[in-house]
């Protein structure tokens, strides 16, 4: 196996030769550009499952007389599951293909969201119930979007369209997120569990999408043993450990953050300021909007500029940290919405590059498990923010934000000391 670090290298000759096969790229995107779009609907009917829960998170405190506690494991266990699950997944994309791990995932989250609206709407004691169901999405959600990241590598030969789609694809996933509150405070308001029963509709057009328009590349190579395949992944973190453990914890932290801010504006929003429903829903998109466009912004510009890379997932993370440190000094309505939305900025600013940063930097025939491992870290991190924030709120505001902020910072320094791309490339 060559030396992973000989990936974050270019020569003249190789500059050449890419700039030679930029327009060919180019054409390569027009030509999958229903299937960049196929698969970019995976990231956005995921999101729908978990982010367009948020909003309905205190009305069922009150429907299923639960605690805030309780209600933030409906987002926990989905993210727990997952993150058991998305290894093996990744692994299985390597040998049997990516589509084949993709497809019955999806009908299998999409059979978890049936159960849980069938539990809220039939049942009079249901939380353990949705638990089950939300528990089934969660491994659905392993098999699905972590496999899209890998699968983009796959299809696309040009680092620059590798980098561009992926983009694209993270663009779709925040912009599940914008989507998600105004979409679920919508569907709560005419019955509170609707948004569980919408998401099967969402991954029965996913699955439709991606069977007949995604045609995944076929690999003329008999899948690796598995004691072969192991060795390649172990000395694979032994030559490049450090910044591959730096992307994994900075995209875990950066998720834990956003899932904080997204739970505690929840609460604080119908508990402080009264606002409810789908206004609610529209406020708590504002910061997402930010980050979706941050996010799809950083994606066109970073092309495989692995410095560019660095300094902008740097820059982001200070930018998120400073902005929650400021609400120290005040929590009214549009000052904290403000100091939010540049949050989510700057998250949506490194979010691309960490992405570009796992999948140009890892051969072809380990990608699907070491991205795995990657998104099993961001699930991580959306699964441990709102228990912590449902935990801190119990004391002063602040805490809060000190600890989100603490976070923040630590994951700037990780990004500064521990990713070094050696040049351009």
């Amino acid at each position: 196996m060559e030396h992973i670090e000989q990936l974050w290298k270019t020569n003249g000759t190789a500059k050449n030769k890419n700039s030679a096969s930029s327009q060919k790229g180019s054409g390569e995107i027009s030509k999958q550009k229903w299937a960049i779009l196929s698969l970019s609907s995976i990231p956005l009917v995921m999101t729908l499952g978990n982010s367009m829960l948020i909003p309905v998170l205190p009305a069922m405190e009150k429907k299923l007389s639960i605690s805030a506690f309780q209600s933030s494991m409906v987002i926990t266990v989905y993210s727990i599951v997952a993150i058991l699950l998305i290894p093996i997944a990744g692994y299985l994309s390597d040998h049997v293909g990516r589509k084949k791990v993709i497809i019955p995932s999806l009908i299998i989250a999409g059979i978890g969201g049936l159960i849980s609206g069938w539990a809220a709407w039939k049942l009079d004691n249901a939380y353990w119930i949705i638990l089950a169901g939300r528990a089934l999405q969660g491994v659905g959600a392993a098999g699905s979007f972590p496999i899209v990241l890998p699968l983009v590598g796959d299809m696309f030969k040009n680092k620059d369209d590798v980098s561009t789609c992926l983009g694209l694809i993270e663009t779709s996933n925040t912009f599940g997120k914008v989507l998600s509150p105004i979409f679920g405070a919508l569907l709560a308001g005419f019955i509170w569990f609707l948004p569980f029963l919408a998401f099967p509709v969402f991954c029965t057009i996913s699955v439709l999408l991606v069977a007949i328009l995604v045609k995944a590349p076929k690999s003329s190579q008999k899948p690796i043993p598995f004691k072969v395949f192991f060795t390649g992944i172990k000395k694979t973190f032994k030559e490049s450990g450090r910044w591959l453990y730096a992307v994994f914890f900075i995209g875990g932290i950066l998720m834990l953050v956003l899932f904080g801010i997204l739970f505690y504006l929840s609460e604080v929003f119908e508990t402080e300021y009264g606002i409810k429903d789908l206004k609610k829903g529209i406020f708590l998109a504002l910061p997402l909007g930010a980050l979706c466009l941050s996010s799809f912004i950083s994606g066109k510009v970073i092309k495989k500029n692995k410095v560019l890379m660095k300094w902008l997932t740097f820059g982001g993370i200070v930018a998120a940290a400073l902005s929650i440190a400021a609400l120290w000094f005040s929590i009214k309505l549009w000052y904290m919405i403000t100091m939010f939305l540049i949050s989510g900025i700057g998250i949506g600013i490194g979010l691309p590059c960490l992405d570009s940063l796992i999948t140009d930097g890892v051969e072809k025939k380990e990608r699907g498990t070491i991205t795995s491992f990657y998104t099993s870290m961001r699930f991580i991190g959306v699964a441990a923010g709102p228990p912590i924030i449902a935990l801190l709120m119990k004391h002063p505001n602040y805490w809060i934000f000190i600890i989100m902020s603490s976070l923040s910072i630590l994951a700037a320094i990780v990004a500064l000391l521990a990713i070094k791309p050696q040049e351009k490339g």
